[in-house]
């Protein structure tokens, strides 16, 4: 960031008492990703302008599309955005490549402290060095990849007869990943008031970074590790461990023994239709997808329930979610950081959370009325209690691709085995850190 950026931000931070304090009324251009939250936050955001006097504009691209669009918009230097809401592993790249609005002049001038948010999600979100305090963006949206479940089938009486014929025990929501995978496989191919239904959906998609999220959620519980050391890039017996190398053969019995037919290129949208319309006992999907879910009329409210990603040696969810920032192109950058006090505001976020979206802020998240205030939100805070994260490299994408090829040419297209598969992909990594003089 401009000495001049810096000054700007530093006089804002010492001249604004108040969300009503700019010169003029600004038209500010939100960006992010076309789901449900966004709509959540556009019924949100009408609040700030009724007390800032600012419009606000809403760029939503969807998901396949977002993160190609988004990236392409900050490495040309475009100025649409003046607030981005952008994934976790991009904050490394918005920050050394000068995207994203250093903030920490601000929050201290406002009085807006990253104690007061999730650790998980400041740490994941805001921070780049990881574990310094230089910070970003704020902490926007929480999430995880979670599970739910028809709680419909799971309580019927013949259903639970033929499960406890079958493996011994009663059919409940699973307590290892072990456990996930016996109950998809007895729902597999099941006959269910005449319809043949399969155990769950899983992600298997390659293009964008599908298979990478739903193996991890797999590789995390059996105690994965990217690094040997945290920012040594040593990778060797880490990345293709024996438990690394289990997960990955784990996840691969799972998609032929357990998923729907023709699932071979499935991400959150084909995750949802499985399971709108009935076609899996469970699925799994980003918590930020539940509140959704559990209001559809057909398989929502008492027929559906919702289940943290279950251990295997340890705990582990892989983390979603994002940060706001501050788009450094933008022109209107002053009534930007207005918009980020404002959604600080734990009451703010307490709305925040109401609407449907996933709140970071330790007032919310610590309310003694949070749990009961959602069938998820238990499963919610516990997931966040134990969730990493992909590579937060400027260089991710090309690091993500990689993991995509290796892991979908084993998983889905059966090639090789499952250590080939991780040794050629520390090959890979190897090869990006040293390109970008890491190694």
């Amino acid at each position: 960031m401009t000495n001049s950026k810096l000054t700007a931000v530093s006089a804002l931070s010492l001249a604004v008492a108040g969300l009503g304090a700019s010169a003029q009324a600004e038209d500010l251009t939100l960006c992010w990703a076309a789901w449900d939250p966004a709509n959540a936050l556009v019924e949100l955001s009408k609040e700030f302008e009724a007390q800032s006097g600012h419009s606000m504009n809403f760029e939503f691209i969807p998901w396949p599309n977002f993160a190609d669009r988004m990236l392409n918009e900050l490495n040309s230097g475009g100025n649409l955005c003046d607030l981005l809401i952008g994934d976790s592993q991009w904050i490394g790249g918005g920050a050394e490549n000068g995207h994203y609005v250093k903030l920490n002049d601000f929050f201290d001038a406002e009085g807006i402290s990253m104690g007061d948010f999730a650790d998980a999600t400041v740490y994941a979100y805001s921070t780049w060095p990881k574990g310094t305090p230089n910070y970003y963006a704020l902490p926007a949206m929480g999430d995880a990849n979670g599970w739910f479940y028809r709680k419909d089938w799971f309580e019927r009486e013949d259903i639970r007869a033929a499960f406890k014929d079958a493996t011994g025990r009663e059919l409940a929501e699973p307590k290892t990943q072990k456990e996930l995978l016996e109950i998809a496989q007895f729902f597999q191919e099941r006959e269910i008031d005449g319809q043949t239904v399969y155990g769950a959906a899983i992600f298997t998609e390659r293009g964008s970074e599908g298979i990478t999220m739903g193996v991890t959620g797999a590789l995390y519980p059996w105690g994965f590790k990217y690094e040997n050391t945290p920012g040594s890039y040593d990778m060797e017996g880490a990345v293709n461990s024996p438990e690394a190398v289990e997960a990955l053969e784990f996840y691969k019995e799972f998609y032929e023994t357990a998923t729907p037919p023709g699932y071979t290129n499935s991400y959150m949208g084909e995750s949802l239709d499985a399971f709108k319309s009935g076609q899996v006992a469970m699925a799994m999907n980003w918590f930020a997808f539940f509140p959704g879910l559990y209001a559809d009329p057909n398989t929502g409210g008492d027929k559906i329930d919702f289940f943290v990603n279950p251990p295997q040696n340890q705990a582990g969810s892989t983390l979603g979610g994002q940060g706001i920032s501050v788009v450094a192109y933008s022109d209107k950058q002053d009534a930007a950081l207005e918009y980020i006090k404002w959604f600080a505001d734990p009451e703010v976020q307490q709305k925040w959370w109401d609407l449907g979206g996933y709140s970071a802020h330790n007032a919310v998240l610590e309310s003694p009325t949070f749990k009961d205030s959602a069938p998820f939100a238990g499963d919610f805070l516990e997931a966040m209690g134990a969730v990493q994260d992909f590579w937060q490299e400027p260089a991710y994408a090309e690091l993500l691709l990689a993991m995509q090829k290796r892991i979908h040419d084993y998983v889905v297209a059966d090639q090789g085995t499952a250590k080939e598969a991780l040794d050629k992909l520390i090959q890979d990594w190897t090869e990006t850190f040293e390109d970008e003089g890491k190694l």
